[in-house]
């Protein structure tokens, strides 16, 4: 399945951040620190339906309150809630970082 590309790339004094829409771009991030598309469990029936996304990372808290679901449903949910993956590949002091944040397209 082929996704519509839009990325923007932003430096600030905590390290450059890009934001993008295109869901191999946003794979290829969360695999690189292998992270794992999911859920806030119990959060499924809210007004927009499919619950809270996240991006699950080893060794972080959540683990039993998030449901893993597979990408192609991640971006179903993201894309009808018209957003955009906002994150950053490398911290100032150029260590790999794991910084993201779904924000609402402009």
């Amino acid at each position: 399945m082929k996704h519509e590309a839009h990325t923007k790339k932003t430096d600030t004094k905590h390290g450059s951040s890009e934001t993008t829409t295109n869901l191999d771009e946003i794979k290829k991030w969360a695999e690189a620190r292998e992270g794992k598309p999911v859920i806030i469990k119990g959060t499924e029936k809210g007004k927009e339906g499919g619950g809270v996304l996240r991006i699950d990372f080893p060794g972080f808290r959540g683990g039993d309150t998030f449901e893993e679901v597979s990408w192609d449903e991640w971006y179903k949910i993201f894309k009808s809630r018209n957003l955009e993956f906002l994150y950053q590949d490398k911290t100032a002091d150029g260590k790999e970082s794991r910084f993201f944040k779904l924000i609402s397209k402009e």
